[in-house]
């Protein structure tokens, strides 16, 4: 064979001929599997649950009266009148209008009502049957789906229902936007976002520009409390603002006569719970800057102004843009706030709440979940496309910032930060206030009676410990499956098409909200033709719910970290022929040890306060410590739901401490060849 017919082994393509494929190795094989079997996961706990939500949006159901035929006995019990259709008696009694006739895929309709004259102790027999095969009725629990005439005296007549019959198409969506009461919702819950939203990175901005480009005072202490929002669940800054500025609030008179339930509240609510997450995006693109472009600046002699929109704006652009469309998300989607503080200001987040638990209608549930994943969906694609087209801002030969001290400046942000953290602080704090206080606004003798979850209504302590059960098995789980399937992602050699249909799964989560997540679950595990339907109502759908719905951030940070891991480990792993999993254990997990401690608090600290991933799925065994705020909030005991929502903010900040402390002695081993 002369050299010019020899396969290029490197490329695995022939130099003349047809390409040559390189036998996959064992090492190959079991990555490529372990790929498809955590895709399978993503693609079984979200692909499918969302398509049996789609489909459940488009199922009409109603009741077709001319589907059922009836006849009537004399007073004798015999001779029986000639047959009649329930359309025909309902047009000549006029008992139902058209709407009465839309249901519930569970709905049922009593017989009864056709009859004025009816009475259960009449010796008046019944006989009634299906005219096609697309009617059903229920004598008791029975169901009756043939076309045979069934006879009935009276006593079991009246125990009858008609079923609706299921239709395929837009039916719902009509509805829906035909209800100004629901339609409406999609103006309030954008106006809430937008305003929201502009307020919190108006808000973020200043206060990581004072963190990041003055030289004012306690810092850490500042950045420290900014975050402290994360570790609550979204319902507790409503309740602080009840005792604020309720009806019966310290401070209701600022308000002027306006109510604190409605948009007002969201607002300050919403500005509470998203204010970190916007500074902790605005605050990363603050510090990455280059000390050369404000030099350039001086000798150019602009002024700090100029500077300031020349040069800081630009540079911070794509934090801002990213920030604000993070915060117009978890606005849109969040339900725990407006649900206690929104009064009768509807949103879509609670229309799939009152659809679902209020009456029952899981169709129309089905049709705002799809209006509310529209929005959040475009939110999301817009973020990826701005970083996506996001450039390196510092280079090899950029200087790192410093700022210089100013005392008129660095005084004015410290003001400004101050009344940032007397804020978050004072929301806490009123909470924990409440949670001590005996009877507000009568009774101000401080006890712990509110801490007595036992006596009240939902779930005691119980739901607490099932949180930290859920946070501790949400946390190792999830950890583990998120960081080695962002490993057969990296580190994958070849399978294009697998990988990137993987990482499409794995982006989708952020952008579900976890209301509809949660609805989709309902659908999906809920149905006893699912061989998976053994784990609804257990606490393992809720592991498998928190897990799925937070799995994009600690997907991205997984990868993040692997990224900065050169590849010439797998090569030398590859010639010293030792074991791909070898390599994972020894080298790659102790090396990203920091990602793997951030993804498992992270998850951790989200399983304790999430409500609208789980409200749907929880059981009375299962129920948890965020559900329970809600219950008790809903139930009236608004004292216990600031104590519970107060026991979740130690315990996620006990967690973040010990956090930092495990990981500084196990970091301090495993990060030690960082410092050689």
């Amino acid at each position: 064979m002369s050299d010019a017919t020899l396969p290029n082994t490197a490329t695995g393509k022939a130099i003349h001929g047809k390409p040559i494929r390189g036998k996959l190795s064992r090492d190959d094989i079991i990555m490529r599997g372990s790929m498809i079997v955590i895709g399978l996961y993503l693609l079984i706990t979200m692909v499918f649950p969302l398509y049996a939500m789609l489909s459940k949006s488009f199922s009409t159901y109603t009741f077709d009266l001319a589907a059922y035929e009836v006849q009537v006995s004399d007073e004798t019990g015999g001779n029986f009148s000639d047959p009649t259709t329930f359309a025909t008696l309902n047009a000549r009694l006029d008992v139902l209008e058209d709407r009465d006739l839309n249901a519930g895929s569970d709905g049922r309709l009593g017989v009864t009502q056709f009859f004025p004259g009816f009475s259960f102790r009449s010796p008046v027999n019944y006989r009634l049957r299906n005219t096609a095969d697309s009617g059903r009725f229920l004598i008791g629990s029975t169901l009756n789906d043939g076309t045979d005439w069934v006879e009935l005296d009276s006593n079991t007549f009246r125990r009858v229902q008609l079923r609706p019959v299921e239709s395929r198409g837009l039916d719902n969506f009509k509805a829906y936007f035909d209800t100004p009461a629901l339609s409406n919702s999609i103006k309030n819950s954008a106006m809430i976002a937008v305003v929201s939203t502009v307020i919190t990175v108006f808000l973020a901005f200043w206060f990581a520009y004072a963190l990041n480009r003055s030289c004012m005072r306690f810092k850490g202490l500042f950045r420290l409390v900014a975050m402290a929002p994360i570790l609550v669940p979204s319902l507790l800054p409503g309740i602080a603002l009840v005792y604020l500025f309720g009806n019966q609030g310290m401070l209701k008179e600022l308000l002027f006569g306006a109510s604190i339930y409605g948009p007002i509240g969201i607002i300050i609510g919403s500005v509470f719970f998203t204010f970190p997450h916007a500074f902790l995006i605005i605050s990363t693109a603050l510090s990455i800057s280059d000390a050369r472009l404000y030099e350039a600046s001086v000798v150019l002699r602009g002024s700090p102004w100029r500077t300031f929109w020349t040069v800081t704006i630009p540079g911070a652009r794509y934090g801002l843009v990213s920030a604000a469309f993070v915060v117009f998300n978890l606005v849109i989607t969040d339900f725990g706030l407006p649900k206690v503080i929104g009064g009768q200001f509807n949103v879509l987040a609670v229309d799939i709440y009152k659809q679902v638990i209020g009456q029952q209608n899981f169709e129309m549930g089905a049709v705002v979940s799809v209006v509310l994943i529209l929005p959040a969906i475009v939110a999301f694609a817009i973020d990826r496309l701005v970083q996506s087209k996001q450039v390196a801002l510092l280079s090899a030969r950029s200087v790192p910032y410093a700022p210089s001290p100013n005392v008129r400046l660095d005084w004015t942000l410290f003001g400004f930060s101050s009344l940032i953290a007397i804020f978050i602080l004072g929301v806490l704090g009123v909470c924990q206030f409440a949670a001590l206080v005996k009877f507000w606004p009568y009774d101000l003798s401080f006890s712990l009676n509110n801490y007595q979850f036992d006596r009240m209504d939902g779930g005691g302590w119980g739901a607490y410990f099932n949180s930290i059960k859920l946070g501790l098995l949400t946390a190792v789980i999830g950890t583990a499956v998120v960081f080695f399937g962002a490993y057969l992602v990296e580190k994958s050699n070849g399978f294009r098409t697998g990988r990137t249909l993987f990482q499409m799964f794995a982006m989708l989560p952020m952008a579900i909200p976890g209301m509809v997540l949660g609805l989709a679950y309902i659908f999906f595990f809920n149905n006893p033709d699912n061989p998976l339907n053994f784990i609804y109502g257990t606490m393992a759908i809720l592991v498998v719910s928190t897990v799925t719905h937070f799995y994009t951030v600690s997907h991205l940070t997984a990868t993040t970290a692997l990224q900065q891991m050169d590849r010439e480990f797998e090569s030398v792993s590859a010639s010293l022929k030792q074991p791909t999993l070898k390599l994972f254990t020894r080298v790659t997990v102790p090396v990203s040890m920091p990602a793997i401690f951030d993804i498992s608090i992270y998850l951790f600290v989200n399983a304790m306060t999430t409500v609208s991933a789980v409200v749907f799925l929880y059981s009375p065994k299962t129920s948890l410590a965020s559900i329970a705020v809600l219950n008790m909030d809903d139930a009236g005991d608004i004292a216990p739901a600031a104590a519970m929502g107060m026991m979740i903010f130690y315990t996620n900040a006990a967690a973040r401490v010990f956090h930092l402390i495990a990981s500084r002695g196990v970091l301090t081993r495993t990060q030690a060849w960082r410092n050689k």
